[in-house]
Order: structure tokens, then C-alpha cells, then sequence
């Protein structure tokens, strides 16, 4: 069973959620069966590569609140996240452009390395003191920290084009299945789970969609008896 899942990495909510997600699919008898891909979605497209700035300061522009409203929202995302154990700053964070990283995502998931460098990216830029958005050389840092090759992060990211149609693909197909925010999640491409849900949200998701999962239907066309190899090697003609 294939679960997919849109987010970005400048989305909090994505960051809870995935650790949600795990927890459900940790528990799961048939996780092993499970495989889990990560699609791209972007935020703040609009927004260029150059152009950072805190936080509070994005939040309050963007929504219209105060900037108490928005360090109170941040305090409250801090408390989810160690909920679910996980490392979250609640001041001095930045915002910027993740499409460059989204392109690595897509390099990642080319050398079945997606899920390592996206958790990493996660915890850099809600952990970690260091920006991930003005600094190529870090996110090559964080790709080989994921197990990547640090040439092939580094030509990535100086070729705009490179992983650029992936993402884009993706996007595209995330409007398509109705997709207006993040985390999104797409089970066997029968059954979408939208936001942060509580782990046994998706527990239940999991055990509906592999319980409705439909058996191969074999369509015999020709003779019921054609040649075909097996195991135990291929039917010789006439024998």
C-alpha cells in the first residue's frame, strides 16, 4: 500500500503531523508493506529565493494578527510538538523560499534517501538555530547528512531547472485531488486525510484502506495454459 504525503517544510503543522503519522504507522501490523512517499507542495511560491525574513514578522503580515497573537500561536505549536517529542523553537525562526529544497526531495527520493532528508529538514528549520533558507552549502550539509552525494546536492541546487518539473508536477497534482493545504495525506489513491490528525486518525485510515485493498483480477485472454516463466524456469513450447 502506497500513502502519500503533500507538505512543506516551512509548514509546522507538516512537522507534527509526519511524527503523527509515524506513530500510527510504528503501530501498524502491516507497516512493513507500507511505502510512504513524499510529495512537494509550496507554501509561499510566490515568495523569492532571496527573500527572508522572522517568522512573527511573515505571520503577522500574511494574517493580520498582532505579533502577541502570533508568538502565542507559536508557543502553542512549540507544545504540540513536544508532545510528540519533538524539538520546536518558539522564537527567532525564519521564512523563505522552499522550492530549492523541495528539488532535493526529489533527488533524495531518486536514490531512496526522501524520508531521511526531509526529516532532517524538518528538525534544521524548527530545531535549529541555523537558517536552512540563505545558505545553499547548508542544505548540502543536511543532504549528505541524509546520505546523499555531496557533488550531486550541489549541482542540483546551481541548475534551477534540475527536479524543477517534478515539483511542479507535484503541485499540480495535488489541486487536482483537491489539495488546499498541508499536511495532505493519500492513501492507495482511495482516501485523503487532511492536516495534523491525532495518531489514531490515521490508524483507523490505515487498517480502512488496507481492509479494502482489492485482490489482482487476472484477465485470461488466449489460451488459459500460455508460456510463461516461474521459479522453476520457462515453459518450453512443444513440451
Amino acid at each position: 500500500m502506497r500513502v502519500e504525503i503533500w507538505s512543506d517544510i516551512a509548514c509546522p503543522w507538516c512537522y507534527v503531523g509526519k511524527a503523527r503519522f509515524e506513530k500510527a504507522l510504528e503501530a501498524f501490523p502491516h507497516r512493513d508493506d507500507v511505502e510512504v512517499v513524499h510529495r512537494s507542495f509550496e507554501l509561499d511560491p510566490g515568495r523569492a529565493k532571496g527573500d527572508i525574513q522572522p517568522v512573527l514578522t511573515m505571520l503577522t503580515k500574511k494574517y493580520g494578527m498582532s505579533e502577541a497573537q502570533a508568538q502565542a500561536g507559536e508557543e502553542n505549536l512549540g507544545a504540540q510538538a513536544a508532545a510528540e517529542g519533538l524539538e520546536y523553537r518558539t522564537r527567532g525562526r525564519d521564512h523563505g523560499n522552499t522550492f530549492d529544497m523541495h528539488r532535493l526531495l526529489h533527488l533524495a527520493k531518486e536514490r531512496g534517501r526522501q524520508d531521511e532528508l526531509i526529516g532532517l529538514l524538518y528538525k534544521a528549520n524548527f530545531a535549529e538555530e541555523r537558517t536552512v533558507f540563505d545558505d545553499d552549502e547548508r542544505l548540502v550539509e543536511l543532504a549528505v547528512a541524509a546520505g546523499l552525494d555531496a557533488d550531486a546536492a550541489r549541482a542540483v541546487l546551481a541548475d534551477p531547472a534540475a527536479y524543477a518539473d517534478d515539483v511542479r508536477a507535484d503541485e499540480r497534482e495535488a489541486a487536482e485531488l483537491g489539495a488546499n493545504g498541508v499536511p495532505f495525506f493519500v492513501l492507495d489513491r482511495k482516501y485523503g486525510v487532511s492536516g495534523a490528525q491525532p495518531a489514531e486518525v490515521f490508524t483507523e485510515a490505515l487498517t480502512q484502506a488496507w481492509g479494502e485493498r482489492e485482490p489482482l483480477k487476472l484477465i485470461q485472454q488466449g489460451s488459459a495454459g500460455a508460456e510463461a516463466c516461474g521459479p522453476d524456469g520457462c515453459a518450453v513450447p512443444g513440451h
